[in-house]
This record gives structure tokens, sequence and C-alpha cells, in this order.
């Protein structure tokens, strides 16, 4: 198993990119959409987050990925973002997204995932809910 942190990969992103301090300077004075923004560029999933989980998907053994910290990172990182560009990156394991909020797929609209079971976001997901499984 390979437990992988959102939150904690993006503290490691930030701090490996010397900016973690800056960040927090600039926090209570920024604007809360400009601070968005910032954090959006610097952890973007498919120059950033993804290649940082491709590392540690190569140089450590697993059957499967656990990926939780999604709500920690809402707003700056999307769960969507994360799933759409991991798809070429973690192929040869199943990936397990631990999300708050609830997933729902019909065959009229498609998959959604509703963060905190407020914020609709009707992306397309190749996945599915692991509670309609059984081993």
């Amino acid at each position: 198993m390979l437990d992988l942190s959102l939150y904690s990969l993006a503290i490691e992103i930030l701090r490996e990119r010397d900016i973690l301090d800056q960040i927090l300077e600039v926090e209570q004075s920024t604007e809360k959409s400009e601070l968005k923004e910032l954090l959006q560029g610097v952890l973007d999933p498919h120059a950033h987050l993804i290649p940082k989980i491709g590392a540690a998907i190569e140089t450590n053994p697993h059957d499967v990925i656990f990926l939780s910290g999604v709500g920690e990172v809402y707003p700056y990182i999307r769960s969507h973002n994360v799933l759409n560009n991991l798809q070429s990156t973690a192929k040869d394991a199943p990936t397990v997204l631990f999300f708050p909020g609830s997933y729902t797929h019909e065959l009229a609209t498609g998959a959604s995932l509703d963060l905190f079971g407020r914020l609709h976001d009707d992306k397309y997901y190749r996945a599915f809910n692991i509670l309609n499984y059984e081993v």
C-alpha cells in the first residue's frame, strides 16, 4: 500500500520550491482569490503534483494507492484535476481517493464528486464507488 496525502505533498512541494515561508508571510495581507491563484499555479497538478506522486509510485512497492487530504487542499487543488492527470501515472495499481463528500454516477449525466456534500462538480470520472463492491 502506498499512502499519500495531497496536503503533505503540497507542503513538501512548497518547501522544496523554497516558497512556503513567503506564502505564510503574505497570507493575511493577500486577497483570498489572489492566494488561491498563486497556490493553484505553484501546485499545478500536471506540472508539480503528479510528478511528485509519480516519484513516490516508482520508489515505493505497492498493490494499491491511497490518496487522502482532498478537503485540506481545497480549493487550490481540485480532485478532478488530480484524477484526470493521474490516469497516465498511476496505471499499474488501483487508486483509492478518500473524498469528503459523495460520489454519484448516473447514466444520463455521468459521474460527479460533491465535495462536503455541497459543492457539485460534474466532471467526467473514470472511477467508481468502492462501497458498491464486495471482496
